[in-house]
């Protein structure tokens, strides 16, 4: 039985995740984009996952460069979701300009004032229909528990409230 795209959709949409930017950086060209797709594979060693659409440039460029960075979004940064997403019709060019990023090993762009960061060398990559799985070992992370995440539902942003 097939199940139809549009019904996985809708129901895809009633999961809550975070929301995540995935940059990476080759021959000197730094690139990003808006991912939901992400979580932790193991601790011992330090694995996480991303799929990341065939189809967006971002997607070639990790494959070539073999590292990627994640930053988890924090509550204020909505805007940047929609600018690494594309959605941003007033940006035209590099989706960095004006943002502030730090670096750690790899070299990857990791966003200033996410709620954590992590820099991964590409460890696999499995090929999923239209997306690729890329799992990367994690060379670097820091948490910034102060900040609250950045939650994605049913094609919303929402604040994290904290119940009891």
């Amino acid at each position: 039985m097939t199940v139809d795209s549009n019904a996985l959709r809708a129901t895809m949409r009633q999961w809550v995740t975070g929301v995540t930017i995935v940059t990476t950086l080759f021959e000197g060209m730094r690139v990003g984009m808006t991912v939901s797709s992400f979580t932790s594979v193991s601790l011992e060693p330090p694995m996480v996952l991303v799929c990341l659409n065939k189809n967006a440039f971002a997607h070639d460029i990790v494959k070539q460069a073999g590292i990627f960075g994640v930053s988890l979004l924090a509550s204020e940064q909505a805007a940047l979701s929609q600018r690494f997403a594309g959605l941003d019709p007033s940006i035209s060019g590099d989706r960095f300009e004006g943002v502030p990023y730090l670096t750690a090993k790899t070299g990857a762009p990791l966003l200033e004032g996410a709620v954590g960061v992590l820099d991964c060398v590409v460890r696999a990559a499995h090929d999923a229909s239209t997306h690729t799985i890329y799992i990367g070992e994690v060379v670097y992370a820091q948490a910034f528990a102060e900040r609250a995440p950045l939650i994605y539902y049913n094609r919303q942003y929402h604040n994290l409230v904290p119940q009891g």
